[in-house]
């Protein structure tokens, strides 16, 4: 919980000796931040922009155990993840939630149905759950009426799980901040310093919140990592580290759940290249993902706001007319648009799905780089930077994998009716220890939804008041998702939103409309289809439920 007040308090307490300063905000930085934290060391997180603001709340939401793994005979790997999902599943109930997973078989699709029902033997036997099974046609056609009949022989249905990626970033980061470590956001590492070796022994940072421009720092500490994602080969520069990285730019589209009604994940190969492809509902919405090309740096937006393209767009319209043909999809039922930006290994692969995925670790000049790998692995990444620099660290701590990734989430809580079943289970998930804070004084409205999203209004007070709000994409972007999962990104409900974050950020007039007007513009650029503006308000579409032969 960041109180009033924090910010100052923080940049105040940076003169002191770190043990660790981790660059990068995302869930590896995170997932680092916390176990070093575990451990009793005195860490430093920064990030450059808001947390989770890269490709950790651009991600396709799934924490799965690696199935494609299978294909390359890494046991090893899909042996880890499934145990860290099962991990996540345990500890993180309700913002972890396992989801039934369908992929379709339909003739003359590689790989053929029968290869994939062997590999979810494998992947079943190594979770130690027999919870897959085959699915007849007729099964099929009753449980997913609007799928293409044309050749389907029916499918494969076993279970992986979904997140919330930003909020499962920011649990992390603030059971970090408890044991009296310090994360900053809008915090930039300008320069690496350097001792009289040439070791790396610090970082230089700005202060980019509007508040404290102008304010920086010199922070030096014993051990330095740079988890920084797709900028690290930017970071690395400064000690003479030569480009060893591929940005690959990952897009999915968004639709409201009444154009897709689905329940579960459906997975399916897109008609053109053959690409595993998947669509689910997500936070109230449907998703569908997912592209993966070379990124470029584009002028219709930032670099930390990558947009997809009209080619895309194209290819997952594409990819939703074939699976679901009679719905009729077409670009107005678009909710919303985001992109991330994968950071791989370059190999000089022709085809950029076939770089390997692989966590790797350099250690250059006293910086420890870590990128690659999953989320669904974090804490097991974040074990292996540590062990890298434990020698620097002070007591040579252990990192036990056995530890809890999640802190115990709270027993008996008081929380107020309205709250029940799913949805409170839901809401300690989120916010953990703190979720009687959160709705302590509620009033009936403030547990209402925001525009019919999964989100409340209480829950929109707390995060603008605690939850290290700087900008308002912070708040409607990744603090609460209703910038993804309400039409036109949410601003629909911006005079409501006003009344009661204006004020719990302690924001003046001109400073909410210059907020307001950097938001508009934002989802213009980078969470919409190209070309479409705000002002393009599309009418009211009514879900029509085609009739279905038999």
């Amino acid at each position: 919980m960041w109180k009033p007040g924090w910010r100052n308090e923080a940049w105040s307490e940076l003169t002191r000796l770190f043990d660790l300063i981790v660059i990068g905000g995302g869930i590896t930085g995170a997932g680092i931040f916390r176990e070093a934290s575990r451990a009793g060391l005195r860490v430093l997180l920064v990030e450059a922009n808001d947390f989770a603001s890269g490709s950790s709340s651009r991600s396709a939401k799934l924490v799965h155990g690696g199935l494609r793994y299978l294909a390359n005979l890494d046991f090893k790997l899909t042996l880890e993840s499934v145990r860290e999902r099962e991990r996540l599943l345990k500890q993180g109930q309700g913002l972890v939630m396992p989801i039934g997973f369908f992929f379709t078989d339909y003739a003359g699709d590689w790989p053929p149905g029968w290869l994939f029902g062997g590999g979810l033997v494998a992947y079943d036997l190594l979770a130690l759950r027999w919870r897959h099974r085959h699915i007849p046609l007729a099964e099929v056609r009753q449980r997913f009426p609007y799928l293409r009949v044309n050749r389907l022989q029916g499918g494969y249905h076993y279970f992986d799980a979904q997140t919330d990626d930003a909020r499962l970033v920011l649990r992390v980061i603030e059971e970090g901040q408890r044991d009296g470590c310090i994360a900053l956001n809008y915090a930039r590492v300008e320069t690496l310093l350097s001792d009289r070796e040439g070791e790396v022994c610090g970082v230089a940072i700005s202060d980019r919140d509007p508040g404290g421009i102008g304010r920086t720092a010199e922070v030096r500490a014993r051990c330095i990592i740079n988890a920084t994602g797709c900028w690290t080969d930017e970071l690395r520069s400064q000690v003479g580290g030569r480009r060893r990285l591929r940005k690959l730019r990952g897009s999915h589209l968004l639709f409201s759940a009444a154009r897709i009604p689905l329940t579960e994940v459906v997975g399916f190969i897109h008609p053109r290249d053959h690409r595993p492809m998947y669509t689910f509902p997500w936070e109230g919405a449907t998703l569908l993902g997912t592209t993966d090309i070379d990124h470029t740096l584009q002028p219709s937006g930032p670099e930390t706001d990558p947009a997809l393209d009209l080619a895309e767009v194209d290819y997952l319209m594409e990819a939703a007319d074939d699976i679901f043909p009679d719905l009729k999809l077409g670009e107005d039922d678009i909710l919303a648009t985001f992109s991330g930006i994968r950071p791989v290994i370059d190999t000089g692969q022709i085809n950029p799905s076939k770089e390997s995925r692989d966590m790797v670790l350099w250690n250059e000049r006293g910086l420890l780089t870590v990128t690659g790998g999953k989320l669904t692995t974090f804490r097991l990444m974040a074990h292996q930077a540590l062990r890298a620099v434990r020698k620097h660290l002070p007591g040579k701590p252990e990192f036990n994998e056995s530890t809890r990734v999640l802190d115990c989430q709270p027993g008996e809580v008081d929380l107020p009716v309205d709250l029940a079943g799913e949805r409170r289970q839901r809401m300690i998930g989120r916010y953990g220890n703190r979720v009687e804070l959160v709705f302590s004084g509620s009033r009936a409205a403030d547990l209402t939804s925001i525009g019919g999203a999964e989100s409340c209004w209480a829950e929109l007070r707390w995060s603008a008041q605690n939850e290290a709000v700087i900008h308002l994409d912070d708040l409607l972007l990744r603090r609460q998702r209703i910038g993804l999962t309400l039409p036109r990104g949410g601003l629909d409900q911006i005079g409501a939103v006003r009344a009661i974050a204006q004020s719990a950020l302690g924001w003046d007039d001109v400073r909410w409309e210059n907020e307001q007007a950097a938001y508009r513009a934002l989802i213009g650029k980078s969470y919409s289809v190209p070309g479409r503006s705000y002002e393009e308000v599309h009418s009211p579409r009514r879900c029509i439920c085609p009739e279905i032969s038999s």
